[in-house]
């Protein structure tokens, strides 16, 4: 890319168009690259070496919602991701209502806004208000990052986050 690099690219799409879901395609393996990807609003990080054929699924996926990560590069971003665990304040659960709760699992488990509103019988634009004010609260710019925070906080907790 001759004006920027990937990961510039993947922030000013991200901030210009929220909504859009950024997968990078790349041969840089390095850790940095992948958490400052993922910190910049890529739903996923994948290695040039993929198999082509694995593709169709993996943009299916991401269009789901689903973070897409090349297998080798996962065991590179956990020790991150226990890091940025430990350097967000941890979620109050008193401030959080059921109705929020529900959204921040349906989010763990990789339901898009449009399948939250369906499974709770409410509107998207309320699903939208749910995420916005979750977001705002612990101080994550995003539901992937909502999303990877929870599921590494179930693990590290070995308790599911519940109210």
């Amino acid at each position: 890319m001759p004006d920027m690099d990937g990961i510039t690219a993947t922030q000013d799409i991200c901030q210009l168009q929220p909504q859009t879901k950024v997968l990078i395609l790349t041969t840089y393996d390095e850790e940095q690259y992948l958490t400052d990807a993922i910190q910049h609003g890529a739903i996923g990080y994948l290695l040039k070496k993929t198999p082509p054929e694995d593709f169709v699924d993996i943009i299916r996926a991401a269009h789901k919602g689903y973070m897409q990560l090349s297998p080798s590069l996962g065991q590179k971003l956990c020790p991150h991701l226990k890091s940025c665990l430990h350097q967000k304040p941890p979620l109050n659960l008193k401030d959080v209502t059921p109705r929020e709760q529900e959204v921040i699992n349906l989010i763990a488990e990789g339901t898009s806004n449009q399948e939250i509103a369906t499974i709770l019988h409410i509107t998207e634009k309320t699903v939208k208000n749910h995420v916005s004010n979750i977001l705002s609260r612990i101080g994550l710019r995003d539901r992937t990052q909502l999303a990877i925070w929870v599921n590494t906080l179930a693990i590290s907790t070995t308790h599911p986050l519940s109210a």
